[in-house]
């Protein structure tokens, strides 16, 4: 099974953002809940996002893969930290985990080859912050 980890993750994100439009209060407070558990502290976006990665793969969630592979790069981790990071969740995680190991390592690949640039940033957020207009509605964000 061959999956396009790139596109699956535009995939992902257009449907996202159909959430965000039909549940914005609910999307807003995971956004908000993600922007701050990501955020660099004591451990860095980067750690951070490697330690997603690791569960996303013990867990077992494809989409989850796709964002933080992504999101890993975008925050500076290296090939050889994603690899490693699979390693660590393979040994959590057993025989399943060494499945979704190697899924991970195959997002890791499409997006290195990928025309679609990842660029070490760590100022855009899984989901965009939603906002409040001065009427007190929910805009997207």
């Amino acid at each position: 099974m061959n999956k396009d980890y790139p596109e699956y993750h535009r995939h992902l994100g257009r449907l996202i953002k159909e959430l965000r439009d039909e549940i914005p209060v609910t999307m807003r407070g995971f956004s908000e809940m993600h922007s701050g558990a990501l955020a660099d502290g004591a451990l860095s976006t980067r750690t951070k996002e490697l330690m997603a990665l690791a569960i996303s793969i013990a867990v077992r969630c494809d989409g989850c893969i796709a964002y933080h592979v992504h999101d890993a790069l975008k925050a500076g981790a290296t090939g050889e930290e994603i690899t490693e990071t699979i390693g660590v969740a393979i040994q959590m995680g057993g025989g399943p985990a060494l499945m979704y190991g190697a899924e991970a390592l195959e997002a890791l690949q499409q997006f290195q080859s990928s025309t679609t640039e990842v660029r070490p940033s760590n100022k855009e957020s899984f989901l965009p912050m939603a906002t409040s207009n001065p009427q007190g509605e929910l805009e997207g964000g």
